[in-house]
């Protein structure tokens, strides 16, 4: 029998086959640039309220796919429902981001209750349940988490936007208290990761968006970054050996070859820094490559926009690719610069035939 999900085009590149024009979808494809987002975002009390609302979370992932047919939904939520549900207080504040109740000690870290995580989640399953139902027979569903070294940062610096001192702090002089953070980060991301498959969801990606801070140094890359994503690849997998993972270590650099090969993963996202000819000559051999668009130059627009994305397409479209962003669509984006970016992808293969 013939497997029907294979026919959709995201999970044919990260089985290692290339379309006569790439998949796309984009990361944070669901949001704030889009007007209707905000008539639903108006319903809800708080931004975890919105994300824990079952029928406004199904509505903005709908939005984007109604508007621009991307080739893949990903299910709207945000990596911080985690620590959230293992009791750490987390508030989303307009004009400061997300800012939580930093972890001071392993003893808060030990606070922190595992068994109440999936009960606490349980309208992101039913979320992912009504998705599988909603989105066009085509298009896939993408799932995700943040990495465990991410939400770490979160969990310790309190918020976003820092030199991140006092996790660097924990690394370099209480590595085996940030063990245990780390060990309970694997264990509840794999746990959460498990009920998005069973519920729904095709492919999972793994957000490593500070990974970045430790690119510079192997030995930590490797402990903090790799081993804890090798964990969960690997869960998964036992579990679910046909759904394909997706990594994202932000700003990894010359780690990403090693993260790649180390990881199991099926796909890895680059975000804009990583050079398009090292992609095309050394990562897109060993797996799919998804990206690597600047978002600022999706804002931009015109021919600045026509000229990146082509140059992305001429490099990375003869291997397996799925093309999307180096990281999220930005609030400021019009709405005319997406559509742009679309027509240009799903015109590809004609107008590379027209310049040949």
């Amino acid at each position: 029998m013939v497997d029907l999900k294979l026919k959709k085009p995201v999970l044919k590149a990260l089985n290692g086959e290339i379309s006569n024009r790439p998949p796309f979808w984009l990361m944070r494809q669901a949001g704030r640039y889009l007007p209707e987002y905000w008539e639903i975002r108006e319903q809800a009390k708080s931004f975890l309220d919105f994300c824990y609302s079952p029928d406004l979370a199904v509505e903005v992932t709908l939005q984007p796919l109604r508007r621009f047919h991307m080739d893949a939904a990903i299910l709207f939520s945000d990596i911080l429902v985690l620590p959230d549900a293992l009791g750490q207080k987390v508030e989303f504040i307009q004009g400061k981001g997300p800012i939580l109740n930093a972890l001071q000690s392993v003893a808060d870290v030990k606070s922190l209750s595992e068994e109440r995580v999936s009960e606490y989640l349980s309208p992101v399953f039913e979320m992912i349940r009504r998705l599988v139902n909603e989105i066009p027979a085509e298009t896939a569903l993408i799932g995700f988490a943040g990495a465990p070294w991410t939400i770490a940062v979160y969990m310790i610096e309190g918020r976003g936007g820092t030199n991140c001192s006092r996790l660097r702090t924990w690394a370099e002089e209480s590595p085996n208290e940030l063990q245990v953070l780390i060990d309970l980060l694997v264990n509840t991301t794999i746990g959460y990761l498990i009920h998005q498959i069973r519920n729904g969801v095709e492919i999972i990606q793994i957000f490593d968006s500070w990974a970045g801070i430790l690119s510079n140094d192997n030995k930590q890359f490797r402990r903090w970054i790799i081993e804890p994503t090798r964990q969960i690849v690997e869960r998964l997998h036992e579990s679910f050996p046909g759904v394909p993972i997706i990594g994202f270590p932000r700003n990894g650099g010359e780690q990403i070859e090693n993260y790649i090969t180390e990881t199991g993963i099926q796909g890895v996202a680059l975000d804009q820094n990583v050079p398009l000819p090292w992609i095309a000559g050394t990562l897109q051999p060993k797996c799919t490559v998804q990206g690597n668009l600047d978002n600022k130059v999706l804002v931009t627009g015109g021919e600045k926009l026509e000229q990146e994305t082509t140059r992305i397409l001429e490099a990375l479209s003869d291997g397996p690719f799925i093309f999307n962003l180096g990281h999220g669509v930005l609030p400021e984006t019009p709405l005319d610069h997406v559509a742009q970016l679309t027509e240009l992808i799903r015109n590809w293969p004609s107008a590379r035939r027209e310049t040949a």
